[in-house]
Protein backbone atom coordinates (compact mmCIF):
# COMPACT_ATOMS: atom_id res chain seq x y z
CA UNK A 1 0.00 0.00 0.00
CA UNK A 2 1.18 3.49 -0.82
CA UNK A 3 2.52 5.46 2.12
CA UNK A 4 1.20 8.74 0.70
CA UNK A 5 -2.09 10.44 1.45
CA UNK A 6 -4.47 12.54 -0.59
CA UNK A 7 -5.29 14.97 2.22
CA UNK A 8 -3.81 15.85 5.57
CA UNK A 9 -5.82 17.85 8.09
CA UNK A 10 -2.94 19.14 10.14
CA UNK A 11 -2.62 20.30 13.73
CA UNK A 12 -6.33 20.32 14.58
CA UNK A 13 -7.75 19.80 18.06
CA UNK A 14 -9.47 16.44 17.58
CA UNK A 15 -12.60 15.65 19.62
CA UNK A 16 -13.13 11.90 19.78
CA UNK A 17 -14.04 8.90 21.92
CA UNK A 18 -10.63 9.04 23.63
CA UNK A 19 -10.84 12.71 24.59
CA UNK A 20 -9.52 15.92 23.07
CA UNK A 21 -5.99 16.36 21.72
CA UNK A 22 -3.96 17.89 18.92
CA UNK A 23 -3.49 15.46 16.03
CA UNK A 24 -3.07 15.24 12.29
CA UNK A 25 -5.64 13.25 10.30
CA UNK A 26 -4.49 11.69 7.02
CA UNK A 27 -6.99 10.58 4.37
CA UNK A 28 -6.65 8.03 1.61
CA UNK A 29 -9.45 6.80 -0.69
CA UNK A 30 -12.09 8.57 1.33
CA UNK A 31 -11.16 6.94 4.64
CA UNK A 32 -9.02 7.87 7.60
CA UNK A 33 -5.60 6.32 7.02
CA UNK A 34 -3.55 7.69 9.93
CA UNK A 35 -3.99 9.76 13.09
CA UNK A 36 -1.18 11.42 15.00
CA UNK A 37 1.95 13.27 13.93
CA UNK A 38 2.07 12.79 10.14
CA UNK A 39 4.82 14.09 7.86
CA UNK A 40 3.12 16.72 5.65
CA UNK A 41 5.45 15.79 2.77
CA UNK A 42 3.51 12.54 2.46
CA UNK A 43 0.24 14.34 1.62
CA UNK A 44 -0.94 15.65 -1.72
CA UNK A 45 -2.82 18.50 -0.04
CA UNK A 46 -2.38 19.85 3.48
CA UNK A 47 -5.18 21.76 5.23
CA UNK A 48 -3.93 23.71 8.25
CA UNK A 49 -6.41 23.32 11.13
CA UNK A 50 -4.39 25.13 13.78
CA UNK A 51 -6.78 26.69 16.30
CA UNK A 52 -9.74 24.67 15.00
CA UNK A 53 -11.56 21.72 16.56
CA UNK A 54 -12.26 18.62 14.47
CA UNK A 55 -15.32 16.57 15.42
CA UNK A 56 -16.45 13.27 13.91
CA UNK A 57 -18.85 14.13 11.10
CA UNK A 58 -22.16 15.36 12.50
CA UNK A 59 -25.16 13.23 11.48
CA UNK A 60 -28.63 14.76 11.73
CA UNK A 61 -30.96 11.79 12.13
CA UNK A 62 -34.23 13.66 11.55
CA UNK A 63 -34.78 15.96 8.58
CA UNK A 64 -37.68 16.58 6.19
CA UNK A 65 -36.37 17.58 2.76
CA UNK A 66 -39.87 17.52 1.16
CA UNK A 67 -38.90 15.79 -2.09
CA UNK A 68 -40.90 14.46 -3.84
CA UNK A 69 -44.15 16.42 -3.64
CA UNK A 70 -43.37 19.74 -1.95
CA UNK A 71 -40.26 21.04 -3.65
CA UNK A 72 -41.49 24.61 -3.30
CA UNK A 73 -40.46 24.31 0.37
CA UNK A 74 -37.26 22.24 -0.01
CA UNK A 75 -35.62 19.54 -2.09
CA UNK A 76 -32.82 17.06 -1.57
CA UNK A 77 -30.20 19.37 -3.09
CA UNK A 78 -31.15 22.54 -1.20
CA UNK A 79 -31.68 20.70 2.08
CA UNK A 80 -28.30 19.00 1.85
CA UNK A 81 -26.67 22.28 0.82
CA UNK A 82 -27.88 23.75 4.10
CA UNK A 83 -26.63 20.65 5.90
CA UNK A 84 -23.02 20.95 4.74
CA UNK A 85 -22.98 24.74 5.14
CA UNK A 86 -23.88 24.02 8.77
CA UNK A 87 -21.22 21.35 9.28
CA UNK A 88 -23.49 18.30 8.87
CA UNK A 89 -21.97 15.35 6.95
CA UNK A 90 -24.97 12.99 6.90
CA UNK A 91 -28.74 13.03 7.32
CA UNK A 92 -31.64 10.62 7.84
CA UNK A 93 -34.62 11.96 5.85
CA UNK A 94 -38.26 11.35 6.80
CA UNK A 95 -40.96 9.43 4.87
CA UNK A 96 -43.88 11.92 4.90
CA UNK A 97 -43.33 13.09 1.34
CA UNK A 98 -45.77 12.76 -1.58
CA UNK A 99 -45.83 9.94 -2.38
CA UNK A 100 -44.90 8.61 1.04
CA UNK A 101 -41.80 6.43 1.40
CA UNK A 102 -43.62 3.20 2.22
CA UNK A 103 -42.57 0.87 -0.62
CA UNK A 104 -39.35 -0.45 -2.05
CA UNK A 105 -40.05 1.53 -5.22
CA UNK A 106 -40.51 4.82 -3.35
CA UNK A 107 -37.31 4.26 -1.38
CA UNK A 108 -35.36 3.42 -4.53
CA UNK A 109 -36.72 6.58 -6.17
CA UNK A 110 -35.44 8.72 -3.29
CA UNK A 111 -32.02 7.04 -3.32
CA UNK A 112 -31.82 7.62 -7.08
CA UNK A 113 -32.79 11.28 -6.70
CA UNK A 114 -30.21 11.77 -3.93
CA UNK A 115 -27.22 9.87 -5.34
CA UNK A 116 -24.45 12.37 -6.24
CA UNK A 117 -27.02 15.17 -6.08
CA UNK A 118 -27.11 15.61 -2.32
CA UNK A 119 -24.03 17.28 -0.87
CA UNK A 120 -23.91 15.05 2.23
CA UNK A 121 -24.39 11.33 2.73
CA UNK A 122 -27.93 10.17 3.41
CA UNK A 123 -30.39 7.52 4.52
CA UNK A 124 -34.18 7.50 4.29
CA UNK A 125 -36.67 6.43 6.93
CA UNK A 126 -39.38 4.12 5.56
CA UNK A 127 -42.88 4.81 6.85
CA UNK A 128 -44.52 1.98 8.75
CA UNK A 129 -48.24 1.59 7.97
CA UNK A 130 -51.00 -1.00 8.26
CA UNK A 131 -50.69 -1.65 4.56
CA UNK A 132 -46.96 -2.49 4.43
CA UNK A 133 -46.60 -4.44 7.70
CA UNK A 134 -45.75 -7.74 6.02
CA UNK A 135 -43.04 -6.07 3.89
CA UNK A 136 -41.27 -4.38 6.83
CA UNK A 137 -38.57 -7.07 7.35
CA UNK A 138 -37.45 -6.53 3.74
CA UNK A 139 -38.01 -2.77 3.62
CA UNK A 140 -35.83 -2.00 6.65
CA UNK A 141 -32.87 -3.86 5.14
CA UNK A 142 -32.92 -2.21 1.71
CA UNK A 143 -29.98 -0.03 0.60
CA UNK A 144 -30.42 3.51 1.88
CA UNK A 145 -33.01 2.61 4.53
CA UNK A 146 -32.44 4.14 7.98
CA UNK A 147 -35.17 1.93 9.45
CA UNK A 148 -38.93 2.19 10.05
CA UNK A 149 -40.59 5.45 11.16
CA UNK A 150 -44.13 5.56 12.59
CA UNK A 151 -46.37 8.54 13.38
CA UNK A 152 -48.67 7.63 16.29
CA UNK A 153 -49.82 11.27 16.53
CA UNK A 154 -50.92 13.20 13.47
CA UNK A 155 -48.49 15.66 11.95
CA UNK A 156 -47.63 16.64 8.37
CA UNK A 157 -48.65 13.91 5.92
CA UNK A 158 -50.90 10.83 6.06
CA UNK A 159 -48.84 8.18 7.82
CA UNK A 160 -50.83 8.02 11.06
CA UNK A 161 -50.97 4.71 12.97
CA UNK A 162 -52.73 5.65 16.20
CA UNK A 163 -54.00 2.36 17.68
CA UNK A 164 -52.05 -0.07 19.84
CA UNK A 165 -52.90 -3.00 17.57
CA UNK A 166 -51.45 -1.25 14.53
CA UNK A 167 -48.29 -0.22 16.42
CA UNK A 168 -47.83 -3.76 17.78
CA UNK A 169 -48.23 -5.24 14.31
CA UNK A 170 -45.44 -3.03 13.01
CA UNK A 171 -43.12 -3.64 15.97
CA UNK A 172 -43.65 -7.39 15.76
CA UNK A 173 -42.07 -7.26 12.31
CA UNK A 174 -39.13 -4.90 12.93
CA UNK A 175 -35.65 -6.18 13.64
CA UNK A 176 -33.89 -2.84 13.54
CA UNK A 177 -34.68 0.08 15.84
CA UNK A 178 -37.95 1.79 14.82
CA UNK A 179 -38.48 5.55 15.30
CA UNK A 180 -41.70 7.18 16.52
CA UNK A 181 -43.42 10.55 16.58
CA UNK A 182 -44.98 10.09 20.00
CA UNK A 183 -48.18 12.04 20.71
CA UNK A 184 -51.49 10.39 21.65
CA UNK A 185 -53.91 10.89 18.77
CA UNK A 186 -57.08 10.34 20.82
CA UNK A 187 -56.07 13.07 23.24
CA UNK A 188 -55.14 15.41 20.38
CA UNK A 189 -58.55 14.87 18.80
CA UNK A 190 -60.40 15.42 22.08
CA UNK A 191 -58.58 18.72 22.77
CA UNK A 192 -58.88 20.42 19.37
CA UNK A 193 -61.40 22.87 20.80
CA UNK A 194 -58.59 24.35 22.93
CA UNK A 195 -56.93 25.81 19.86
CA UNK A 196 -57.47 29.57 19.79
CA UNK A 197 -57.92 31.15 16.38
CA UNK A 198 -54.97 33.42 15.63
CA UNK A 199 -53.07 32.47 18.81
CA UNK A 200 -50.19 30.01 18.23
CA UNK A 201 -49.37 30.11 21.94
CA UNK A 202 -52.41 27.82 22.35
CA UNK A 203 -50.56 25.13 20.37
CA UNK A 204 -48.86 23.59 23.44
CA UNK A 205 -52.18 23.85 25.32
CA UNK A 206 -53.83 21.68 22.68
CA UNK A 207 -50.89 19.28 22.18
CA UNK A 208 -50.11 19.15 25.89
CA UNK A 209 -47.47 17.25 27.82
CA UNK A 210 -49.97 14.52 28.72
CA UNK A 211 -50.49 13.71 25.03
CA UNK A 212 -46.74 13.15 24.69
CA UNK A 213 -46.36 11.21 27.93
CA UNK A 214 -49.32 8.90 27.31
CA UNK A 215 -48.05 7.99 23.86
CA UNK A 216 -44.51 7.29 25.10
CA UNK A 217 -45.83 5.09 27.92
CA UNK A 218 -47.90 3.14 25.40
CA UNK A 219 -44.93 2.77 23.08
CA UNK A 220 -42.66 1.35 25.75
CA UNK A 221 -45.32 -1.14 26.85
CA UNK A 222 -45.84 -2.34 23.27
CA UNK A 223 -42.10 -2.55 22.67
CA UNK A 224 -41.71 -4.79 25.71
CA UNK A 225 -44.64 -6.95 24.64
CA UNK A 226 -43.27 -7.44 21.13
CA UNK A 227 -39.56 -7.61 22.01
CA UNK A 228 -38.77 -4.59 19.83
CA UNK A 229 -36.35 -1.67 20.05
CA UNK A 230 -37.78 1.84 19.76
CA UNK A 231 -36.46 5.35 19.32
CA UNK A 232 -38.60 8.23 20.59
CA UNK A 233 -38.13 11.35 18.50
CA UNK A 234 -38.05 15.01 19.59
CA UNK A 235 -38.64 14.58 23.34
CA UNK A 236 -40.39 17.72 24.57
CA UNK A 237 -41.41 17.06 28.19
CA UNK A 238 -39.67 16.69 31.53
CA UNK A 239 -41.95 13.77 32.40
CA UNK A 240 -40.84 11.73 29.38
CA UNK A 241 -37.21 12.16 30.42
CA UNK A 242 -37.88 10.75 33.90
CA UNK A 243 -39.95 7.91 32.45
CA UNK A 244 -37.47 6.91 29.75
CA UNK A 245 -34.66 6.81 32.31
CA UNK A 246 -36.32 3.64 33.60
CA UNK A 247 -36.58 2.00 30.15
CA UNK A 248 -33.22 2.46 28.44
CA UNK A 249 -33.04 -1.25 27.64
CA UNK A 250 -35.73 -0.89 24.96
CA UNK A 251 -35.95 2.85 24.25
CA UNK A 252 -33.51 5.44 22.97
CA UNK A 253 -34.40 9.11 22.72
CA UNK A 254 -33.73 12.21 20.65
CA UNK A 255 -33.64 15.87 21.62
CA UNK A 256 -33.80 18.82 19.23
CA UNK A 257 -31.94 22.13 19.41
CA UNK A 258 -35.24 24.04 19.43
CA UNK A 259 -36.56 22.18 22.48
CA UNK A 260 -33.21 22.90 24.18
CA UNK A 261 -33.06 26.57 23.17
CA UNK A 262 -36.53 28.08 22.84
CA UNK A 263 -39.56 28.18 25.15
CA UNK A 264 -43.22 29.14 25.08
CA UNK A 265 -42.16 32.69 25.99
CA UNK A 266 -40.95 33.00 22.39
CA UNK A 267 -44.46 32.71 20.88
CA UNK A 268 -44.93 36.44 21.53
CA UNK A 269 -41.89 37.20 19.37
CA UNK A 270 -42.04 34.48 16.73
CA UNK A 271 -45.72 33.58 16.47
CA UNK A 272 -46.36 30.70 14.05
CA UNK A 273 -42.63 30.52 13.20
CA UNK A 274 -42.30 28.74 16.57
CA UNK A 275 -45.09 26.27 15.80
CA UNK A 276 -43.78 22.68 15.85
CA UNK A 277 -45.07 19.17 16.59
CA UNK A 278 -44.53 18.34 19.40
CA UNK A 279 -44.72 21.95 20.56
CA UNK A 280 -42.17 24.23 22.11
CA UNK A 281 -43.25 24.22 25.77
CA UNK A 282 -42.56 26.26 28.87
CA UNK A 283 -39.10 26.59 30.39
CA UNK A 284 -39.73 23.79 32.90
CA UNK A 285 -39.79 21.27 30.08
CA UNK A 286 -36.72 22.77 28.42
CA UNK A 287 -34.90 22.28 31.73
CA UNK A 288 -36.14 18.69 31.82
CA UNK A 289 -34.78 17.92 28.35
CA UNK A 290 -31.42 19.41 29.36
CA UNK A 291 -31.49 17.04 32.34
CA UNK A 292 -31.89 14.22 29.83
CA UNK A 293 -28.79 15.43 27.99
CA UNK A 294 -26.76 15.79 31.19
CA UNK A 295 -27.78 12.38 32.55
CA UNK A 296 -27.23 10.46 29.29
CA UNK A 297 -30.93 9.69 28.83
CA UNK A 298 -30.91 11.51 25.49
CA UNK A 299 -28.95 9.48 22.94
CA UNK A 300 -28.89 11.70 19.85
CA UNK A 301 -29.66 15.17 18.56
CA UNK A 302 -31.85 15.66 15.51
CA UNK A 303 -32.86 19.00 14.05
CA UNK A 304 -36.36 17.95 12.85
CA UNK A 305 -35.68 20.31 9.95
CA UNK A 306 -39.21 20.74 8.56
CA UNK A 307 -39.41 23.80 6.30
CA UNK A 308 -42.53 25.64 5.20
CA UNK A 309 -42.62 28.85 3.20
CA UNK A 310 -43.13 32.16 4.99
CA UNK A 311 -46.38 32.54 3.07
CA UNK A 312 -47.65 29.27 4.54
CA UNK A 313 -46.45 30.14 8.04
CA UNK A 314 -48.23 33.52 7.78
CA UNK A 315 -51.62 31.82 7.74
CA UNK A 316 -53.57 32.45 10.98
CA UNK A 317 -53.23 29.70 13.56
CA UNK A 318 -54.32 26.86 13.43
CA UNK A 319 -54.35 26.96 9.60
CA UNK A 320 -50.59 27.58 9.78
CA UNK A 321 -48.43 24.44 9.32
CA UNK A 322 -46.07 23.14 12.00
CA UNK A 323 -42.37 23.07 11.20
CA UNK A 324 -39.20 25.15 10.99
CA UNK A 325 -35.77 24.95 9.40
CA UNK A 326 -33.00 23.47 11.53
CA UNK A 327 -30.36 21.35 9.79
CA UNK A 328 -28.09 24.32 9.04
CA UNK A 329 -28.33 25.78 12.54
CA UNK A 330 -27.91 22.56 14.56
CA UNK A 331 -24.12 22.85 14.89
CA UNK A 332 -23.80 26.60 15.62
CA UNK A 333 -26.68 26.56 18.11
CA UNK A 334 -25.19 23.60 19.97
CA UNK A 335 -21.65 25.03 19.88
CA UNK A 336 -23.07 28.14 21.51
CA UNK A 337 -24.52 25.92 24.25
CA UNK A 338 -21.08 24.31 24.65
CA UNK A 339 -19.48 27.73 25.08
CA UNK A 340 -22.17 28.62 27.61
CA UNK A 341 -21.18 25.55 29.66
CA UNK A 342 -24.38 23.54 29.15
CA UNK A 343 -22.57 20.50 27.70
CA UNK A 344 -19.06 19.53 26.67
CA UNK A 345 -17.68 19.13 23.16
CA UNK A 346 -17.19 15.43 23.90
CA UNK A 347 -20.88 15.10 24.79
CA UNK A 348 -21.87 16.98 21.64
CA UNK A 349 -19.77 14.57 19.55
CA UNK A 350 -21.46 11.65 21.29
CA UNK A 351 -24.93 13.05 20.54
CA UNK A 352 -24.22 13.79 16.88
CA UNK A 353 -21.85 11.04 15.71
CA UNK A 354 -21.06 8.22 18.13
CA UNK A 355 -24.67 8.14 19.35
CA UNK A 356 -26.25 7.71 15.91
CA UNK A 357 -23.63 5.08 15.04
CA UNK A 358 -24.28 3.20 18.27
CA UNK A 359 -28.07 3.04 18.19
CA UNK A 360 -28.64 2.80 14.43
CA UNK A 361 -25.55 0.77 13.52
CA UNK A 362 -23.97 2.98 10.88
CA UNK A 363 -21.05 1.27 9.18
CA UNK A 364 -17.68 3.10 9.20
CA UNK A 365 -19.17 6.31 10.58
CA UNK A 366 -19.46 7.94 13.98
CA UNK A 367 -15.87 8.33 15.14
CA UNK A 368 -12.44 9.45 14.03
CA UNK A 369 -10.57 6.16 13.62
CA UNK A 370 -8.40 4.49 11.01
CA UNK A 371 -10.56 2.62 8.52
CA UNK A 372 -13.60 4.82 9.09
CA UNK A 373 -15.03 7.19 6.51
CA UNK A 374 -13.22 10.52 6.64
CA UNK A 375 -16.31 12.46 7.75
CA UNK A 376 -15.24 15.54 9.71
CA UNK A 377 -16.98 18.60 11.11
CA UNK A 378 -14.38 21.36 11.59
CA UNK A 379 -15.36 24.24 13.87
CA UNK A 380 -13.96 27.45 15.29
CA UNK A 381 -14.97 27.49 18.94
CA UNK A 382 -14.04 31.17 19.38
CA UNK A 383 -15.71 32.59 16.31
CA UNK A 384 -18.62 34.96 16.93
CA UNK A 385 -21.30 35.11 14.26
CA UNK A 386 -24.90 36.19 13.85
CA UNK A 387 -27.34 33.69 12.36
CA UNK A 388 -29.48 35.38 9.69
CA UNK A 389 -32.20 34.44 7.26
CA UNK A 390 -29.83 35.43 4.45
CA UNK A 391 -27.37 32.69 5.51
CA UNK A 392 -30.03 29.96 5.33
CA UNK A 393 -29.73 27.83 2.17
CA UNK A 394 -33.14 26.19 2.57
CA UNK A 395 -35.64 27.04 -0.13
CA UNK A 396 -37.90 28.24 2.70
CA UNK A 397 -35.33 30.97 3.39
CA UNK A 398 -35.85 31.63 7.09
CA UNK A 399 -34.84 30.50 10.57
CA UNK A 400 -36.36 31.14 14.01
CA UNK A 401 -32.82 32.11 15.08
CA UNK A 402 -32.61 35.11 12.72
CA UNK A 403 -30.50 37.74 14.52
CA UNK A 404 -29.19 35.36 17.19
CA UNK A 405 -25.55 35.88 18.15
CA UNK A 406 -23.59 32.67 18.74
CA UNK A 407 -20.07 31.74 19.76
CA UNK A 408 -18.76 28.73 17.84
CA UNK A 409 -19.11 28.24 14.09
CA UNK A 410 -18.68 25.47 11.48
CA UNK A 411 -15.86 26.36 9.10
CA UNK A 412 -15.36 23.05 7.27
CA UNK A 413 -17.38 19.98 6.28
CA UNK A 414 -15.56 16.89 5.05
CA UNK A 415 -17.55 13.98 3.58
CA UNK A 416 -15.59 10.80 2.85
CA UNK A 417 -12.39 12.80 2.56
CA UNK A 418 -13.79 15.52 0.31
CA UNK A 419 -13.76 19.04 1.72
CA UNK A 420 -17.27 19.92 0.52
CA UNK A 421 -17.56 23.17 2.51
CA UNK A 422 -14.90 25.57 3.66
CA UNK A 423 -15.45 29.02 5.18
CA UNK A 424 -19.07 29.22 4.07
CA UNK A 425 -18.51 28.15 0.46
CA UNK A 426 -19.44 24.90 -1.28
CA UNK A 427 -16.10 23.73 -2.65
CA UNK A 428 -16.85 20.34 -4.24
CA UNK A 429 -19.52 18.94 -6.57
CA UNK A 430 -22.35 17.09 -4.81
CA UNK A 431 -21.40 13.43 -4.43
CA UNK A 432 -23.56 12.25 -1.53
CA UNK A 433 -24.06 8.49 -1.21
CA UNK A 434 -26.23 6.17 0.90
CA UNK A 435 -25.12 5.55 4.47
CA UNK A 436 -24.59 1.83 5.09
CA UNK A 437 -25.83 0.01 8.19
CA UNK A 438 -24.39 -3.03 9.96
CA UNK A 439 -27.75 -4.81 10.09
CA UNK A 440 -28.26 -4.42 6.36
CA UNK A 441 -24.82 -5.00 4.86
CA UNK A 442 -25.01 -7.01 1.65
CA UNK A 443 -23.20 -10.36 1.58
CA UNK A 444 -19.63 -10.22 0.30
Amino acid sequence: MSDTYEFLFRNGTVVNQDGIGTHDIAVRDGRIAAIGDVDPRRAGKVIDCTGLHILPGVVDTQVHFREPGAEQKEDLETGSRGAVLGGVTGVFEMPNTNPTTTTAEALADKVSRAYHRMHCDFAFWVGGTRENVDAIPDLERLPGAAGIKVFIGSSTGNLLVADDEGIAAILSKTRRRAAFHSEDEMRLESRKSLRVEGDPSSHPVWRDEIAAMQATERLVAIARRTGARIHVLHISTAEEIDFLAQHKDVATAEATPHHLTLSSDDYARLGTLLQMNPPIRDARHRTGVWKGVAQGIIDVLGSDHAPHTLEEKAKPYPASPSGMTGVQTLVPIMLDHVNAGRLTLERLADLTSAGPARIFGMARKGRIAVGYDADLTIVDMKRRETITNKWIASRAGWTPYDGKRVIGWPVGTVVRGRRVMWEGEITEPSTGEPIRFLEALPPA
